[in-house]
């Protein structure tokens, strides 16, 4: 490999580092936040100290907690509230794949159901039998379901909340927990509303009917108004399915935020963004506690390190579902040849070296475009050593990767176009002859 520039001293400063420290967690909004702030403030204490040993431990049981975290969320709801659909969809799982939750014509439920995350281990979905199912009292019913073990719980319904449910959501209340009221199945009713009103038929107001609906019965129960969120199991990026997981991640604790967020499917380019985001903050600890350095100390990547950066892009392609496994699935999902999907992406070539680009004259490229960036990794006044700029690379590159993805299924989705005039289509967009090029 290249070695553009030679190795430097650290920089003693360490009020220095403190201050950059701060300005970085700063610019992070707190919803995206992944150590809490008494976290943060400890680091900077030590840093203030001259104590970076002192510092890089705090970091490292940061990371360590971040990546331990069990998250733990309860679905509940009657019997074809879609529980099983939901579950589905939170985990990228189709119905008749492997590990799936069981979708039948018969309650499936009737004893609590963990249901693992595929990609992030330490995540938890459990399917709950509904409260009328089991005929037991609210207080019974959630020591039953040991409603100790949840993080939050979100009550499905398909048409209107019952006066037990109800009664459970005010009982989780007092015994602190959190729970969201998810009406399911809009679509449904969309698409009968307009076939029995061809001519009148008005979407937002059809939504607005069945959020009243769900409103009143609040109120005919003496309860206040929660917020409801209305989504379809089947197509999660119309509705309230985007807001619900804002939602859900504003509310939880900042370390279990990461792999929470980490968990969503990629159904819009802000739930991307906040991916990347996430991640890019953890790398930057990770940057951090390896050692913080005055200058950009870019040697020679030594064969062990090129392992561990195959490794590191393999897990963020990972991450944001673009494995030649998410790959292949969705091609068969999209009915896009796989050839084309790979072609609009650049994350599986990024270790691949062309004759006239060295790998070294890439990560220069790079740290030029970061330098020039407004607010961007140098702007900080961090400098990493050089695997970190290459694992920053690659959650660029697999981030954008992901958008591209999200663009080319939603562009045949729109058009409803076969896969020759998508292929068509794609290859004359500028957009995507700016990515393949």
């Amino acid at each position: 490999m290249d070695q553009l520039f030679s190795d430097t001293p650290k920089n003693e400063d360490c009020g220095d580092l403190e201050s950059r420290f701060t300005i970085y967690f700063k610019k992070t909004k707190k919803v995206n936040k992944n150590i809490t702030q008494e976290t943060i403030d400890s680091i900077e204490l030590h840093l203030t100290k001259g104590n970076i040993q002192g510092a890089n431990s705090v970091i490292s049981t940061a990371l360590k907690n971040i990546d331990n975290a069990p998250i733990n969320i309860a679905v509940t709801g009657e019997f074809g509230a879609g529980k099983s659909s939901f579950i589905n969809a939170l985990r990228g799982v189709g119905p008749e794949e492997k590990g799936a939750a069981e979708v039948g014509v018969v309650a499936t439920t009737m004893r609590r159901t963990p249901y693992k995350h595929p990609k992030i281990q330490t995540l938890t979905l459990w399917d709950l039998p509904g409260i009328g199912t089991l005929n037991f009292l609210p207080k019974d019913y959630l020591e039953k379901m040991k409603f100790q073990e949840y993080n939050f719980f979100i009550i499905l319904c398909a048409k209107h909340f019952t006066k037990l449910e109800l009664d459970l959501a005010k009982t989780i209340r007092l015994m602190k927990k959190n729970y969201y009221f998810v009406r399911t199945k809009v679509d449904l009713d969309l698409d009968n509303e307009k076939k029995c009103k061809p001519r009148t038929f008005d979407r937002t107001k059809t939504l607005q009917k069945i959020r009243s609906m769900c409103v009143n019965t609040f109120s005919q129960n003496n309860m206040d108004v929660s917020q409801i969120f209305l989504i379809s199991n089947s197509n999660l990026s119309d509705y309230d399915f985007p807001v619900l997981m804002d939602t859900l991640v504003k509310d939880l604790p900042a370390q279990k935020r990461h792999n929470f967020v980490l968990s969503l499917p990629n159904i819009t380019e802000p739930a991307i963004d906040r991916k990347h985001s996430s991640m890019q903050q953890t790398v930057w600890l990770e940057a951090c506690k390896a050692g913080f350095l005055d200058t950009v100390p870019v040697v020679d990547i030594l064969r062990d390190d090129m392992e561990e950066l195959k490794v590191k892009l393999n897990h963020y392609r990972v991450l944001f579902g673009v494995d030649d496994e998410s790959l292949q699935v969705m091609a068969k999902d999209s009915q896009v040849p796989l050839e084309q999907l790979k072609k609009i992406i650049k994350s599986p070539y990024l270790l691949e070296t062309k004759k006239e680009e060295t790998f070294g004259e890439m990560l220069l490229k790079y740290l030029e475009k970061l330098a020039l960036g407004n607010g961007g990794l140098l702007a900080s006044g961090i400098y990493f050593r050089k695997t970190f700029y290459l694992q920053f690379l690659f959650l660029d590159t697999v981030t954008e990767d992901a958008k591209v993805l999200l663009r080319e299924t939603n562009l045949r989705k729109q058009f409803k176009l076969n896969s020759p005039q998508l292929l068509t289509m794609t290859r004359t967009n500028d957009y995507y002859q700016e990515v393949i090029r």
